[in-house]
């Protein structure tokens, strides 16, 4: 693949009289950083989650030599890790690479890391989806780092960007005919699994809060096979919800009749939640997700995390218990609605994303 790049960056340059001058790629796409150092062309990395996970990744080496973790990322200490006292500490467990018992995942989400590690070495700018205001402590640890965010996928083109599964659209009219305010979203992303038990927990807690539910389910979401319980769950909020697939999330997030989300906390629908202003109900999953919840939770204050009890399980009073106490927090509510709108001015002309944005496409032109 290298090769081929260079041969396609030699024959453009060969054949236009505007010569490319700039290679933007993925963070993990090292060798096109490789390429445009040895051809003496400018590079720019995309980081598309969050800045905190960066800057801890970035401190890999520093983690090996102080003997927190060893080389292939396990750690050896059960020590906080705090990269600034204003930054929520991680937990040595909750290190994105990190997969207890695990070991294939762990090596493979370690290696990204150490990829990452390489393109921030190679690449002159390093561009990130978040914005300053956000986060300007983590974004102020990372070297070069330009916060151009939040990014939205858009319809521009007439076409899906960035889903695996085709949008189920439905789900929107179904909103249109729900009171305002009274829909719960739940979406687990398109990684995130749950045992037949966790399932049926997470089903029994949305059919005892009783309010409207749009539940988006993979048909991999679960250990078992779907078939055997599915039927059942549509059978018992066919009343007052709707099961899809798959949902067009940032319209589902951005329409009136949704009062609060419950998340994996992966970073893009983190960032979608937050430019709609709607609390959020946090169940993390893995790598970055558990930085994210500490950031909601924490930080910026604008949602509660799910707890589990001894067995591993979130109950159904759990489930239950939190989305009744987040629906009646107005604090929560107020945040979330600030955040909003500071979200859409970075993006606005002026604000600070849209500033770093121009900048970057001025200094790549020179």
């Amino acid at each position: 693949m290298p090769g081929h790049f260079k041969d396609l960056i030699e024959k453009s340059n060969e054949s236009y009289d505007d010569r490319i001058s700039c290679v933007i790629a993925g963070i993990l796409v090292v060798w096109a950083f490789e390429v445009a150092k040895k051809m003496g062309i400018t590079s720019a990395a995309f980081r598309p989650a969050g800045p905190a996970t960066l800057a801890l990744t970035l401190r890999i080496p520093k983690l090996i030599e102080d003997g927190i973790i060893n080389s292939q990322g396990t750690p050896i200490k059960n020590d906080l890790i705090w990269l600034s006292k204003e930054i929520p500490a991680w937990k040595s467990s909750e290190f994105p690479w990190s997969f207890p018992g695990k070991s294939r995942m762990q090596n493979i989400f370690f290696q990204y890391a150490f990829r990452m590690n390489h393109s921030v070495k190679l690449c002159y700018w390093l561009l990130c989806n978040s914005f300053y205001e956000l986060d300007s402590l983590a974004l102020n640890l990372v070297p070069r780092i330009i916060p151009v965010g939040p990014l939205h996928s858009g319809n521009q083109l007439g076409c899906q960007i960035g889903s695996f599964w085709p949008d189920d659209s439905t789900c929107l009219s179904w909103l249109d005919k729900q009171p305002v305010g009274s829909v719960i979203c739940v979406s687990f992303g398109s990684t995130s699994i749950f045992n037949q038990q966790q399932f049926d927990e997470l089903a029994l807690g949305l059919e005892l809060i009783g309010l409207p539910c749009l539940w988006v389910i993979r048909s991999n979401i679960t250990t078992e096979a779907l078939s055997k319980f599915l039927d059942g769950i549509r059978r018992r909020i066919v009343d007052h919800g709707k099961i899809v697939d798959w949902a067009p999330q940032e319209e589902v997030l951005a329409h009136p009749s949704t009062t609060c989300f419950i998340s994996h906390c992966g970073w893009n629908s983190t960032l979608e939640d937050i430019s709609m202003g709607v609390p959020l109900l946090c169940w993390p999953y893995f790598t970055n997700q558990f930085q994210n919840k500490s950031y909601i939770c924490g930080v910026w204050k604008v949602g509660l995390g799910l707890n589990s009890d001894e067995n591993g399980i979130v109950t159904r009073h759990e489930i239950n218990t939190k989305i009744k106490t987040l629906l009646s927090d107005d604090v929560i509510k107020t945040k979330a609605l600030k955040l909003k709108e500071m979200a859409k001015k970075s993006v606005s002309e002026g604000g600070s994303s849209f500033k770093n944005f121009e900048s970057f496409i001025e200094q790549i032109k020179h």
